[in-house]
């Protein structure tokens, strides 16, 4: 009897099991009789961003991804920029959120995110007259620059001092949460307070958003049925909307107290947040009833969006700029130009003036943000059928999916270096700021879903970035894993652990 040759036999199992997850064709998912694609979605999850990059890269961007059958889960997957300018702008009334994505992010309630039609105008028109408002600027111009000088600096000073571990990625959570509540609310939950207590609100928001992207990977009915059973995720969920209600119900309450008896009713110099504005506006406005209904999804909606997507975004900028000396050099140098010469280097905080002028800052933050994302997924449903302009078909039972994380890295739309980090890319060669078309570059969405609060991010991102690269050393913690979490924000899976060194006395 021959022996055994063990290597062939695990070369045997692996080659199965290649065959059997991904098909006879690199990079294309088996499709299997009645289950579809799904398995091999499900196998390959922990990977989606990486796995969609190759996906998409070897098949021309675009890619039908079949779900099991009769589950209407087919999904046509794509980082095509003349899809999403047709899907975005040019046939933007064929592709509204659709009834699927109201389901999934039901806990958002009827806000500007889910809305579509006039509720979605009449949202959009209002949310741009409060937050363009001069009243609004101002609180965030105070808000952005006391929460780093008495919220941020303190903890920095003292990690710095004892030469602690911090993960910045969870200072940047309680920094974006405390002053997203300000903004929104009026009230600070002083999350980032040199405790780092534990916040119900935000650990609500996180519960919510890890549900959500559950729902996203597997079938309508089993969500539901975790939902009515009161298991699972569905059952944090629900834990979760409770919390939310109660809280942001009481913001209300506290808020209409306040106003009823005479307080708030001048314009304060620092300006006033935005249930304020809301709740002082008419009864009926644009259409919209400013009930407390109408106001708690209007507070959920403004908290997702300022909070997750700002702190994910300072999180990945601070380890590319600290993984790259050079790029890190080039912003001090630039930092340095605003310093006026009669101070000299030393250790300071930079105001909004100061930093809204700065080239290469907002080309590297615009850089980060093309690689890393903070929202690296969105879908769509078409009304009708349609035709994209990569020639694919798509009907109403299907989603189509963009992946802002694989546009980052198509060589077909920002070239073979793609996968490098170079702000130098949205520099012109007159030294401005080079303009990319929102359907390339989706970090802020694009046509009429355009984001409204892209200059409040970009105002707190260089406030908070500037006070750090000029202040401190930042290191990553030798053998901290840094890799993309699964789910509806962009985050670090294990966070970002740092050690914080001073640069001046």
């Amino acid at each position: 009897m021959a022996s055994l040759d063990y290597s062939e036999i695990l070369l045997a199992v692996l080659c199965f099991l290649f065959l059997l997850f991904w098909g006879t064709r690199p990079g294309h998912p088996w499709n299997w009789p009645l289950v579809g694609m799904l398995p091999s979605l499900l196998l390959h999850v922990r990977w989606v961003h990486d796995s969609c990059t190759n996906l998409l890269g070897i098949n021309g961007g675009t890619f039908l991804i079949k779900g099991p059958w009769f589950s209407n889960m087919d999904m046509l997957a794509t980082a095509d920029p003349a899809n999403i300018h047709y899907i975005m702008s040019a046939n933007f009334l064929n592709f509204p959120k659709g009834p699927k994505f109201l389901k999934m992010f039901d806990f958002l309630g009827a806000g500007i995110f889910n809305s579509d039609g006039d509720s979605w105008r009449n949202q959009r028109r209002l949310a741009r007259l409060q937050i363009g408002h001069h009243r609004f600027h101002r609180c965030l111009v105070k808000t952005s620059q006391d929460k780093v000088e008495k919220g941020l600096i303190p903890i920095l000073e003292h990690v710095s001092k004892k030469g602690l571990v911090v993960d910045l990625q969870d200072l940047f959570q309680r920094f974006t949460f405390d002053t997203t509540c300000i903004l929104v609310t009026g009230y600070d939950p002083c999350c980032l307070s040199p405790e780092l207590l534990d916040v119900p609100f935000s650990k609500a928001m996180d519960d919510a958003e890890e549900a959500v992207f559950t729902r996203h990977v597997v079938p309508e009915n089993i969500w539901k049925l975790q939902r009515w059973l009161g298991i699972g995720p569905e059952k944090k969920l629900s834990k979760a909307c409770e919390t939310l209600d109660r809280i942001i119900g009481a913001y209300i309450t506290m808020k209409r107290d306040e106003l009823s008896q005479g307080r708030n009713l001048e314009v304060p110099e620092e300006g006033v947040d935005l249930l304020t504005s809301y709740i002082q506006e008419d009864e009926m406005i644009g259409g919209l009833k400013s009930d407390d209904k109408f106001l708690r999804d209007t507070i959920l909606n403004f908290m997702i969006a300022g909070r997750d997507t700002t702190s994910s975004a300072l999180t990945w900028f601070l380890w590319l700029v600290s993984t790259h000396p050079d790029v890190e050099a080039q912003l001090r140098e630039e930092l340095k130009s605003v310093i006026p010469a009669e101070e000299g280097n030393k250790w300071r905080l930079f105001n909004v003036e100061e930093v809204g002028k700065l080239v290469y800052l907002h080309s590297a933050l615009c850089e980060s943000l093309r690689l890393y994302p903070p929202v690296p997924f969105q879908h769509k449903e078409p009304l009708q059928p349609d035709v994209l302009p990569s020639g694919h078909h798509v009907h109403p039972k299907m989603k189509v999916m963009f992946s802002l994380y694989a546009m980052g890295r198509m060589s077909f739309i920002w070239g073979e270096d793609c996968f490098e980090f170079k702000p130098e890319r949205w520099i012109s060669d007159r030294g401005t700021i080079r303009h990319e078309p929102s359907y390339k570059f989706l970090a802020f969405n694009a046509g009429p879903r355009t984001c409204l609060g892209k200059e409040v991010a970009f105002t707190q991102l260089k406030v908070v970035a500037a006070a750090i690269i000029h202040n401190y050393h930042v290191q990553l913690v030798k053998g901290h894993v840094v890799a993309p979490n699964v789910s509806i924000i962009l985050y670090m899976k294990h966070g970002f652990k740092v050690r914080v060194t001073k640069r001046w006395s």
